[in-house]
């Protein structure tokens, strides 16, 4: 027997009239503070002008901002032009320049960098033709209050909290007052008026319009699936050439793949939103993944009502997160199940966090892993529910996933997996595989992008060329500045080479190839960093995959992170294609899909006794494939790993030490400072100069500038 079921809120005629009025009063509230919604006489002109003057063959720049008071704020710089469309200039993340992960605070920094990245090209801030926000707040606002009122009384802790929802409450004053605060950082003499774009057709647009799949008239199903946006939680679109229609949303906050996943990684691993659901999804592979055999999943899958029309509903009756989301999240009969959640005051604390070490000790956690592995599978039932409903109804054989809850590459493998030849010829009539698509940046870091070229494509700019590559945030470093920061006393410095000649570079990935040979472990600090939460060649930590006892090290010397967190496999194509099954749904653009760390792949028999450190416990790796054009250094350095080791693969992973990806030569240089088990930091100028950081005094184990010393001695011989 189920468990006991409530589909729906208890007062959704209240809680649409309070819908309604809020967004009516916030429209009004909001125009006068200078937003602007799309549709608005403001909105319109600036539509019609830019069609215009594009239509005379100008330039015109666009800022997508990701405001203050929602997290990963941020802006993203546009080029769009008739010919050529939009091309994404830089994509810089608030979170980089702060060091405050997630930050929900105005993006000071990130605007900064951007108006420096002007001036670079001769342009300037008053050359911004329109500032784009990336929600449609009056919307937000609607959602809130009818979220807030259709459980009411119990739902009324809600007002309660700074982060309902994902939206800081405390950012309110910096939020609302946007347009003057830019225009004073700026130095612009009058406010700078906002245009707010839908954020779920953001995220669809740019997911899209980056993607290799060809603008033709076969049809491409688009699912944004979050954690919430400004109408709802999951919306469903169709595009076609040039075009994109919305099928559905379910204008819900907490009918959430993201919320249910969030609230079950923290209340249950005991880490926080935004830090939780990678470390659950980690987790999971640890524990059991049979659904036959798993003691939770029968019953926890209850939770999730898979309704008609691809729509996925929470059980009232066991989830409560839709009223309290933090202290009591979970009714009677889901701790039945689940047991008691963690308390906000609980995370982080080290006797409450979900560790893989404790197996052999502890008795409880054998039992927390099958609980994470039963959310995981939960969470993959509900995404097959819903892409199946889209695949059905737009007849698409071409997927694109976007939206937070893509960065589940497990859950993205499975789509893979289940939606094959046969699936295909059952419900469609015809023999062929999903083709899926995930861009490098799904979730909100992505959005500024997303509202900036989706504003392009209104003015009627063509789609732009596919995405290639993520290295958007920031600017290249400059060799003053590396200098700069190596010239602190307790680092060292030399220069290495230049990789600015074919030459240069292949000496400089040379040495890199044979240092990590020989057990080391270096990062690799180059050009504009990535956008994104994946680190893909340009602020990355490399070390040799063929290493049993690397992970362990790295986790341990290097990250300080629990050893439940995977590595990387970087490789070229040749060799995830050797020790990887690459699916056939996963090649479009010669395997494009795979360029990210969004997809995990199964590795092939050998491949564990071969690269064991990038092999996870579920034999999986989530894979990134680098190509020549796109990253000619990290390529190069793969190349000379296969002469070194006997394969084209290197360990990968983010460089950072408890906070976000090193972004200025100062935040690298800090970062080596905390790993203590790092060799070397290879940071290059966008001259080209190359030089190897180390340790300094008696932290420096001397083993890098031993390998040095060998690696030229044996250059000078050949």
């Amino acid at each position: 027997m189920g468990s006991p079921q409530r589909i729906g809120p208890k007062h959704p005629r209240l809680g649409a009239i309070a819908a309604g009025a809020a967004e009516w009063l916030a429209a009004k509230l909001f125009a006068r503070a200078g937003f602007h919604r799309l549709g608005s006489a403001f909105a319109q002109a600036r539509i019609a002008e830019a069609r215009e003057r594009l239509a005379r063959g100008e330039t015109l720049y666009l800022a997508g901002l990701g405001p203050p008071g929602t997290h990963n704020s941020g802006v993203a710089l546009i080029e769009v032009t008739q010919a050529a469309g939009p091309r994404l200039i830089l994509n810089n993340e608030e979170e980089r320049f702060s060091g405050n992960k997630h930050t929900t605070e105005y993006p000071r920094a990130s605007i900064d960098a951007m108006v420096a990245a002007l001036r670079g090209i001769g342009r300037d801030a008053g050359d911004i033709f329109a500032w784009l926000t990336t929600w449609d707040y009056p919307a937000l606002a609607g959602t809130l209050a009818r979220s807030i009122l259709e459980e009411a009384p119990q739902s009324l802790k809600l007002l309660r909290s700074t982060e309902a929802a994902g939206f800081d409450a405390r950012r309110m004053d910096q939020m609302t007052r946007t347009p003057k605060i830019l225009a004073k950082q700026l130095g612009l003499s009058d406010r700078v008026p906002l245009i707010m774009m839908p954020h779920h057709d953001n995220h669809a647009w740019f997911s899209y319009a980056a993607s290799p799949f060809a603008a033709d008239d076969a049809p491409v199903a688009i699912a944004v699936l979050d954690g919430t946006g400004d109408r709802g939680s999951v919306s469903l679109y169709e595009a076609k050439g040039d075009a994109m229609r919305p099928l559905f949303c379910n204008d819900s906050m907490f009918e959430s793949l993201g919320a249910f996943y969030s609230v079950i990684a923290s209340t249950q691993g005991g880490w926080t939103w935004l830090s939780c659901e990678g470390r659950y999804m980690g987790a999971a592979a640890w524990g059991n993944m049979d659904r036959a055999t798993n003691p939770y999943y029968s019953r926890l899958k209850d939770v999730l009502i898979l309704a008609g029309d691809g729509q996925v509903r929470i059980n009232r009756r066991l989830a409560n997160w839709y009223a309290d989301p933090f202290e009591r999240p979970y009714h009677a009969a889901l701790i039945d199940i689940l047991g008691e959640p963690l308390q906000p005051s609980q995370l982080w604390n080290p006797d409450a966090v979900l560790r893989v070490e404790d197996i052999s000790h502890r008795p409880g956690t054998q039992d927390r892993l099958d609980k994470a592995a039963a959310t995981q599978m939960v969470f993959e039932d509900a995404m097959i529910h819903v892409v199946d409903h889209l695949l059905r109804r737009t007849g698409a054989n071409r997927l694109i996933l976007t939206g937070g809850v893509a960065l589940n590459a497990v859950g993205n493998m499975r789509l893979l997996e289940h939606f094959d030849e046969a699936w295909f010829a059952r419900a469609q009539g015809r023999k062929m595989p999903l083709h899926l698509w995930v861009p490098p940046v799904p979730g909100d870091p992505g959005v500024p992008i997303g509202a900036a070229w989706l504003f392009a494509r209104l003015a009627d700019a063509p789609r732009s060329a596919p995405l290639q590559h993520a290295f958007y945030c920031g600017l290249p470093p400059s060799r003053d500045e590396i200098e700069t920061a190596v010239a602190a006393d307790d680092v060292q410095a030399e220069l290495i080479g230049e990789v600015a000649t074919n030459e240069g570079r292949d000496g400089v990935a040379d040495l890199m190839a044979f240092a990590v040979a020989q057990g080391g472990v270096i990062a690799l600090y180059q050009g504009a960093g990535e956008t994104g939460p994946r680190a893909l060649g340009h602020r990355s930590i490399l070390a040799n995959p063929c290493g049993a006892d690397v992970r362990e090290r790295l986790n341990a010397r290097v990250k300080y992170r629990e050893a439940i967190r995977p590595l990387a496999p970087m490789a070229t194509l040749e060799a995830a294609q050797e020790y990887f099954v690459l699916e056939d749904g996963a090649s479009d653009a010669g395997y494009n899909a795979y360029n990210y760390m969004v997809l995990t792949a199964h590795a092939k028999p050998h491949a564990r006794d071969k690269i064991p450190a990038v092999v996870h416990a579920d034999g999986t790796g989530r894979i990134q494939i680098v190509r020549a054009d796109d990253d000619p250094l990290t390529y190069a350095y793969l190349k000379a790993l296969g002469r070194h080791v006997g394969v084209e693969m290197s360990v990968n992973t983010s460089f950072n030490v408890g906070g976000p990806i090193a972004q200025t030569p100062a935040q690298a240089i800090e970062t080596l400072r905390r790993a203590k088990g790092l060799d070397a930091v290879i940071m290059v100028a966008s001259s080209g100069a190359t030089y190897a950081v180390r340790h300094g005094a008696v932290r420096d184990s001397g083993r890098f500038a031993v390998w040095h010393a060998e690696w030229k001695k044996r250059r000078s011989l050949s």
